[in-house]
């Protein structure tokens, strides 16, 4: 499948998409596991990855044999990661150029499971804040990824269509919000390995084929 030649708007996620936050999300978990007596590693990163703070922390608190215990680990993981991402935070490759071609001509918002706070400090420390016309944050929504409500809300507010909007992700949890909503899926894996339900898959945002498409596309 091409990439559409026109488009509503085009929405992002944040984490893992816009920016490298997921180290700092690592740290945090891996401090949170350590103290519980556990290892962690791949198998228990994709236990918390794309979904909200609350979300994760439910699973993390499940994997300790604490089912129920999450919103005790919420403040904790919170801080630890804020603290991570104070500390600095980068755009990951093509972002910059992508929003550079396509800024001015085509509606632009941010759908992040990440609440208010955190969505905030990623994009004002990666330098991003002013990039968007939209950001809608999991503290904005009643229902977060994978339910569509975060992308749906983010096209609204936008004045776009979803149908005929794109929006782009990292993680299995947040392309399935992403298709729910109707949106061309285009698909950036944070995590290398298995199957991505995306319209258009690629490897980096630098990737030459969405550069070009990000100067092409035209607005609807």
């Amino acid at each position: 499948m091409q990439l559409p030649d026109s488009v509503s708007a085009v929405v992002f996620d944040c984490d893992g998409l816009l920016v490298d936050s997921e180290p700092a999300w690592t740290v945090g978990e891996a401090a949170i596991f350590a103290e519980n007596g556990f290892d962690f590693g791949p198998a228990q990163k994709q236990l918390v990855i794309g979904k909200s703070i609350s979300g994760g922390c439910e699973a993390m608190a499940a994997y300790f044999g604490r089912p129920g215990g999450g919103p005790q680990l919420v403040d904790q993981l919170l801080g630890l990661v804020l603290a991570e991402l104070r500390s600095g935070i980068d755009p990951l490759p093509g972002v910059v150029a992508l929003l550079d071609a396509l800024s001015g001509r085509i509606p632009l918002g941010v759908a992040s499971n990440s609440n208010r706070e955190l969505l905030d400090v990623s994009l004002i420390g990666s330098g991003l804040a002013d990039r968007f016309d939209v950001t809608i944050s999991a503290d904005d929504v009643e229902h977060h990824k994978p339910h569509p409500q975060l992308y749906l809300e983010a096209f609204r507010r936008l004045g776009a269509d979803p149908a005929r909007g794109v929006a782009l992700e990292d993680s299995p949890t947040g392309i399935a919000s992403a298709r729910a909503s109707g949106a061309f899926v285009l698909v950036v894996p944070s995590a290398p390995g298995g199957e991505h339900d995306g319209d258009f898959i690629v490897s980096s945002l630098d990737d030459p084929t969405v550069l070009e498409w990000g100067r092409s596309v035209q607005p609807i």
